[in-house]
C-alpha cells in the first residue's frame, strides 16, 4: 500500500469520526477510561475500522498495520481513548497471532479487537522486574494440563481483563520459560489492585495459587516462552510508540497554548526531543510495514521516548508555575506518571546495555 492509499484512508476515517460523536463522558477515572475504551473500540470495530491492519483468520480485513498506525494515532490526538491502554491491543494481539494454535487466535482476537474483552499481560514479578531470566512463577505439567503457582506484579488493567498473557517457569534457564493463555476467572486466581503515586490503580499484583490451565493454551511449545517475550517488547516498541508520540504533541499543544512563549528554548528543545522520537518511529513503522523483524534496535526507540516524555513534562513544570505541584490535576498526574516511563517496559540502564551489548558490540563490561 503506497503513500496516496494510507492518506486516502486517513481521509476516510477522519470524514467518519467527525460524522460519529466518540468523545469521552465527563467520567475520567480509571474506570470511566476503561469504560469509553471498550466503547471505542466496540464503534470502531462494528464500523470496520479497528479490523484494518489484522489478517482475515482472526476477524481483520486485512491490509498493512501501518493502518492500525493511522487509526491510533487518529484516537489519540483527538484524545478518544487514553493512548496507553489503547494501545495494549497492539502487544497483546500479535503475539495470540503468533503463538497461540489458529484456532484459538480465531475465537480469541476479536474479543479484544471489538472491545468485548480487555487482556493483560503478566511479565514482571516481584524479584524479576526488567530482569525476566529470573521469574519463578512455575507450570507444572499434570497430564493434559498444567498447574500455574506464583505471582506477578505491575500488571496493567488486570482487574479489568478476562485474559492474560502469562510467562510461566517449565524448567531452568531461557530456555526453561513458556508462555500461556490464561482466563483470569480461573480457581486460584487473586487480583490485588496498586495504587501509584499518581492516584490510579492502573497496576495490580496477580497470585497464582494452583490454577489448571488446559495445556492448548500454551502459546507455542514449552521452552517458547523467551521468544514470545522477545517478539511481544519490540511490537510494544513499534505502533504503540507511535499512538503515544502522537498523544504527546497533543500535549505539548497544550503547553503552548498556556504560555507567553517567553521562553522558546525550552519549548524548543521540547519539541526537538520529540520530533527526534517520531522520526525514529517513523523508521520502526516502515521496517513493520516492510515485514521485517523488529530486535534490538526497538530498545533505541524506548530510551528516546522516555527521555522525550519526562523532558516534555519537566518543561510543563518549569513554565507553568504551581500547575504541578497544586492547581492542574492533569498535569500534575501526567507529570508523575512521566517519573516512571524509564523504568516501566524495560529501564533506561537495561536499554542502554542491551544498545552497547547487542547493537554496538561493546561486550558485557
Amino acid at each position: 500500500m503506497g503513500i496516496t492509499e494510507i492518506a486516502t484512508f486517513r481521509d476516510e476515517l477522519r470524514r467518519w469520526l467527525a460524522d460519529h460523536d466518540l468523545a469521552p463522558g465527563p467520567d475520567r477515572t480509571l474506570d470511566g477510561q476503561v469504560a469509553q475504551l471498550a466503547r471505542v473500540r466496540r464503534a470502531l470495530f462494528d464500523a470496520g475500522w479497528m479490523r484494518y491492519g489484522w489478517p482475515e483468520q482472526v476477524g481483520g480485513l486485512g491490509g498493512p498495520a501501518v493502518l492500525r498506525a493511522v487509526l491510533g494515532e487518529e484516537v489519540a490526538t483527538r484524545g478518544l481513548a487514553e493512548p496507553g491502554i489503547y494501545s495494549m491491543v497492539e502487544v497483546l494481539a500479535p503475539t495470540m497471532i503468533s503463538y497461540a494454535r489458529p484456532e484459538l487466535a480465531a475465537a480469541m482476537v476479536p474479543a479484544l479487537l471489538s472491545g468485548r474483552e480487555q487482556w493483560c499481560q503478566g511479565f514482571s514479578e516481584p524479584g524479576s522486574g526488567s530482569d525476566l531470566a529470573s521469574l519463578s512463577t512455575k507450570a507444572v505439567a499434570d497430564g493434559d494440563t498444567w498447574i500455574i503457582s506464583g505471582q506477578k506484579v505491575w500488571t496493567s488493567l488486570a482487574q479489568y481483563s478476562a485474559r492474560c498473557v502469562l510467562l510461566t517457569r517449565t524448567a531452568p534457564g531461557h530456555q526453561g520459560i513458556s508462555a500461556f493463555f490464561v482466563d483470569t476467572d480461573s480457581p486460584g486466581i487473586t487480583v490485588r489492585p496498586l495504587r501509584t503515586m499518581h492516584g490510579v490503580d492502573e497496576f495490580a499484583e496477580v497470585y497464582f495459587d494452583d490454577v489448571v490451565v488446559p495445556g492448548e493454551r500454551m502459546l507455542g511449545e514449552p521452552g517458547d516462552g523467551w521468544r514470545v517475550a522477545m517478539d511481544l517488547l519490540p511490537h510494544e516498541r513499534s505502533t504503540c510508540f507511535w499512538h503515544r508520540i502522537a498523544y504527546l504533541f497533543t500535549r505539548l499543544d497544550a503547553l503552548i497554548a498556556e504560555t507567553d512563549l517567553r521562553d522558546d528554548a525550552a519549548l524548543g528543545a521540547a519539541y526537538l526531543a520529540l520530533h527526534t522520537v517520531r522520526c525514529r518511529s517513523h523508521a520502526t513503522q516502515r521496517r513493520l510495514a516492510d515485514g521485517q523483524p523488529l530486535g534490538p534496535e526497538t530498545s533505541i526507540d524506548k530510551v528516546l521516548l522516555a527521555t522525550a516524555e519526562q523532558q516534555l513534562f519537566d518543561t510543563a513544570r518549569d513554565l507553568l508555575p504551581g500547575a504541578v505541584e497544586f492547581d492542574d490535576e492533569e498535569w500534575r498526574t501526567e507529570y508523575l506518571y512521566s517519573r516512571a516511563a524509564t523504568i516501566y517496559g524495560g529501564t533506561a540502564e537495561i536499554q542502554r546495555n542491551i544498545i552497547a551489548r547487542r547493537l554496538l558490540d561493546l561486550g558485557r563490561e
